[in-house]
């Protein structure tokens, strides 16, 4: 952000005001993306930065979700990945997918959330970009297990756990194991699925205060 700040070249500020408020979307902290977002997408409106604005928008709408306003937070996700797509560009593509996906899951919309969850695994194989592709999976799980598939929801969070530990991805690999976990807490295997995650979980050596720690931390109690 200071070296940005140095160049004075508005691109390049527009995206460093970007950059951290998706490092602060992957632990869920919804206010400070709001911010970082305000900031962003004002600069990027001035400037005429179309791409800029349109992820600050997707964003905007990811945040919106989070501070319980889940009708219009979901579309401007939509809207706002409507206009990526007009725009052409395909990059990051699969991360807007699954932030919309996981809204939808959020919000109980199972037939929205898994064609868009399919439409970003879709992305992932046609781009070859990968980072979000755990999570797709992961995601994918959680909405066929709000359909009733316990089969196929269980062979999701297993894919997923798969991907993230060949990408060496501990923090998806965390959350599609919690998923598994309470998965196997409500089939009632307590014992593997308290195994499964304090070996994942044990591997972190600091963030114990971001919210998948925290989470992992109080499901590993009641599995106790």
């Amino acid at each position: 952000m200071i070296l940005a700040e140095g160049l004075s070249h508005p691109a390049s500020l527009a995206y460093a005001l970007l950059l951290p408020a998706v490092v602060h979307q992957w632990p869920g902290e919804g206010e400070l993306v709001r911010e970082r977002v305000e900031t962003a997408t004002a600069l990027a409106s001035e400037q005429g930065f179309k791409c800029w604005t349109i992820w600050g928008v997707i964003l905007h709408g990811w945040g919106l979700t989070q501070a319980g306003q889940s009708t219009q937070g979901i579309r401007l996700l939509g809207e706002g990945l409507a206009a990526w797509q007009e725009s052409g560009s395909q990059i990051f593509r699969p991360y807007f997918l699954a932030l919309l996906a996981e809204r939808y899951a959020q919000a109980g919309q199972v037939e929205d959330g898994l064609r868009t969850v399919i439409d970003g695994l879709a992305c992932v194989e046609r781009t070859e970009e990968r980072w979000h592709e755990a999570e797709l999976y992961r995601l994918k799980g959680e909405l066929t297990l709000q359909a009733g598939d316990l089969n196929e929801a269980e062979a999701c969070f297993r894919n997923a756990i798969d991907i993230a530990q060949r990408q060496a991805t501990k923090s998806w690999e965390l959350r599609a194991v919690m998923s598994l976990a309470r998965l196997w807490q409500e089939q009632g295997k307590q014992t593997e699925a308290h195994k499964l995650l304090s070996d994942s979980y044990n591997w972190f050596s600091e963030g114990f205060d971001t919210k998948d720690l925290r989470e992992a931390k109080g499901l590993l109690e009641e599995l106790g």
